[in-house]
């Protein structure tokens, strides 16, 4: 019996360890199968009652799990890693069915969302600290890391696995207990995630997973309890502005990874091949859903028109459909909404003067499917170019001018990912050092990495996520004045 089967019977919630019904008493929310719009799951709805007892949970097995040596906590993490590459394609046919990506994009993200288990693993055994004598001889200072105590994980929908387990390793390997709460569209894998933890050897209390249609209220309520101390969140940058403000009454320490709107910058002398290829997979990439998606290219004049000839190329020969039952390479997208938000960003450029080379439309089948699209000659003040695309649609303007390109790139409130292409890396550096953005890729298409820092400059973020960096977010300093 599938794990979706197992939901759609009996919907819970995950706390302590268990699966235990909503005291809601609300019906339980339906996941939808983005493929074919039909009914996937289903997931139980958590009150405010419900998410004060996961805190309960996380906040009691907080003492005993912060008491594990650091390389209890590193071993067990380590067999997190293990389990989840175990259980590799059934998780990838989870987060394909919930999601709509491709299965080659979910096992990709399941090997991905595993990694920060084994890099995390790593980190908990390294964990700093400091020795010294004060300048004026009267003491030593000694400085620790200590854990910083309940932690509230708020994720997205995109990438319903990695998003989640780049939270909860670090938190976990710096001696945290969680409350994970999902997106509503894509609530199975975390459930799925949190009991695979479970076979690991993560105690009972320290992952716990909350469902619910009164996001707002529950989360208010969960930061407005002095026991949760830290919130890391992934999602717009509207809510983080929202979630900042509700946990400043608590003075809880936050991490947010928010909004993006990425420019690709293709020089003259790039490897346009390369380019293109590159361009594929910072667009393409979960069907074009991604934070870090590519969403305004632009093109030196000199080399524009053969890069958008060989795009639409590349983007019409996509084969738009469900993977699980065909050979696919581009999913829907997460909702009719979202699909339908997507081709009034194109109607709006349009009106504003671009071109739709390739695509433009609906699917006319079953589930929320668009075809991928190229718009070139995309005026800067298109809501195109404005807001995050969120979809399989690369937007493309011509440029002349490295000092103009910049200029563009930066116009923006948000600043989380770049691309450059060139040829002269002297040339690609110096853009990367005048770009706004919080991370940027010189000819690669994909910078993600569980080793790396992630995270964005301006209203993208505060904070990072990955390499050591990540697990100092889940850490407090303290200060030790001793003599002896």
């Amino acid at each position: 019996m599938s794990l979706a089967t197992e939901l759609l019977e009996r919907p819970y919630l995950y706390i302590k360890g268990a699966r235990v019904p909503a005291a809601s008493g609300r019906p339980a929310i339906e996941v939808d199968d983005p493929s074919t719009g039909g009914r996937l799951g289903a997931v139980a709805d958590a009150g405010v009652a419900d998410a004060i007892r996961a805190v309960d949970a996380a906040a009691d097995a907080l003492p005993a799990w912060s008491a594990t040596s650091p390389r209890e906590r590193a071993e067990i993490l380590r067999e997190c890693f293990v389990v989840l590459m175990r259980n590799k394609e059934t998780l990838a046919e989870l987060m394909a069915s919930e999601n709509g990506k491709t299965l080659t994009d979910a096992r990709g993200e399941v090997d991905y969302a595993a990694e920060f288990f084994r890099w995390f693993s790593e980190e908990a055994v390294r964990i700093g600290g400091d020795l010294r004598r004060a300048p004026s001889g009267a003491n030593q200072i000694l400085v620790w890391s200590q854990p910083i105590g309940v932690s509230l994980l708020i994720t997205p929908w995109n990438f319903p696995a990695a998003m989640a387990t780049r939270k909860l390793a670090p938190a976990l390997a710096a001696g945290c207990t969680t409350v994970l709460k999902p997106s509503e569209l894509t609530p199975l894998t975390a459930y799925y995630v949190a009991e695979l933890l479970a076979e690991a050897g993560v105690p009972p209390g320290v992952v716990n997973v909350i469902t619910s249609s009164e996001n707002p209220v529950i989360v208010r309520e969960m930061l407005h309890d002095p026991r949760v101390r830290k919130l890391s969140f992934t999602g717009s940058t509207a809510v983080g502005r929202a979630l900042l403000v509700q946990a400043a009454d608590q003075i809880v320490s936050c991490s947010m990874e928010l909004g993006g709107n990425a420019p690709f910058i293709i020089l003259p002398d790039a490897d346009i091949p390369a380019a293109i290829d590159g361009l594929m997979v910072a667009k393409m990439r979960n069907g074009g859903q991604a934070c870090t998606a590519a969403n305004r290219v632009y093109v030196h004049a000199d080399v524009h028109q053969r890069v958008v000839a060989e795009l639409a190329r590349r983007m019409g020969d996509l084969v738009v459909g469900d993977s699980r039952v065909s050979d696919a390479t581009c999913g829907p997208v997460i909702s009719a909404a979202a699909r339908d938000r997507i081709l009034g960003l194109i109607d709006d450029a349009v009106r504003r003067g671009a071109r739709v080379v390739t695509g433009g439309h609906a699917v006319d089948r079953p589930g929320y499917f668009i075809e991928p699209t190229v718009v070139d000659a995309v005026p800067e003040d298109s809501e195109l170019f404005r807001t995050e695309i969120f979809g399989p649609v690369a937007a493309v303007a011509p440029f002349t001018d490295v000092d103009q390109v910049v200029a563009a790139a930066n116009d923006t409130p948000y600043g989380l990912a770049a691309y450059v292409y060139t040829g002269d890396l002297r040339a690609g550096l110096a853009i990367a050092e005048r770009v706004e953005a919080g991370m940027v890729a010189i000819n690669r298409g994909l910078l993600s990495d569980p080793a790396a820092p992630f995270g964005g400059v301006k209203q993208s973020g505060l904070g990072r996520e990955g390499a050591h960096h990540g697990i100092e977010e889940f850490l407090e300093t303290k200060y030790v004045a001793v003599s002896w």
